[in-house]
């Protein structure tokens, strides 16, 4: 099973962020994610337009 990766800093803004999650599904990378934006960025990830979820479920990559 592949293992996914997010890295916080490739998401424009972001680049001094040295939040970086892997997990064995995008799923699980996801949940990360979102927790990650509540505690170290202090949003509200359900407040994010489709648009901005999109760009960060498009930096979700295989096998990095």
């Amino acid at each position: 099973m592949p293992v996914y990766s997010y890295a916080c800093k490739n998401y424009p803004g972001n680049e001094t962020c040295p939040g970086r999650f892997d997990a064995q599904t995008q799923e699980e990378v996801w949940k990360l994610v979102e927790l990650h934006a509540k505690l170290a960025h202090n949003e509200n990830p359900d407040a994010g337009s489709p648009d901005d979820r999109a760009q960060v479920k498009a930096l979700i990559v295989a096998g990095a």
